[in-house]
């Protein structure tokens, strides 16, 4: 347990480094969609997407998952602190599908195959907001 603070403060710095890329992706879809007759500003913009997700998102994803399964191994009795673990994970889980759908997604239009709208990744833009939302108050109020 003399770790468990120094692998708390990874997993915060981890989480905090995936959700910059899960709030700002779909924001580069965006323009990605809306300027995609601008061939120049789509290649640019496609240069950003793929990096964006593959080495920053899938690195920090990777940490916040490592960090958050030492930290539930260390401390196995926090599955019985109350019902706000088991909603954070199931948010926490949320958020993995979400990140893998924005692979599709950048698949999709890397190959100019995507049909969506700016604005359907402006509203999808708001889900992790919405989990954030949810994981925080449950990690930090603990209201169950």
């Amino acid at each position: 347990m003399e770790y468990y603070s120094w692998i708390r403060a990874f997993h915060v710095m981890s989480v905090i480094s995936w959700m910059a890329m899960l709030f700002y992706l779909p924001r580069l879809f965006v323009y990605h969609v809306e300027h995609k007759e601008n061939r120049g500003f789509v290649e640019v913009v496609k240069i950003q997407e793929r990096k964006l997700y593959s080495f920053i998102g899938v690195p920090a994803l990777l940490a916040s998952l490592l960090s958050g399964l030492a930290m539930l191994l260390l401390n196995p009795d926090l599955f019985r602190a109350g019902l706000w673990l088991h909603i954070k994970l199931t948010a926490a889980a949320l958020l993995i599908i979400y990140h893998f759908s924005l692979g599709y997604f950048l698949k999709r239009l890397a190959q100019d195959r995507c049909t969506k709208s700016g604005k359907f990744f402006r509203i999808y833009n708001e889900v992790p907001t919405l989990l954030m939302i949810v994981i925080v108050t449950m990690a930090v109020v603990k209201p169950i």
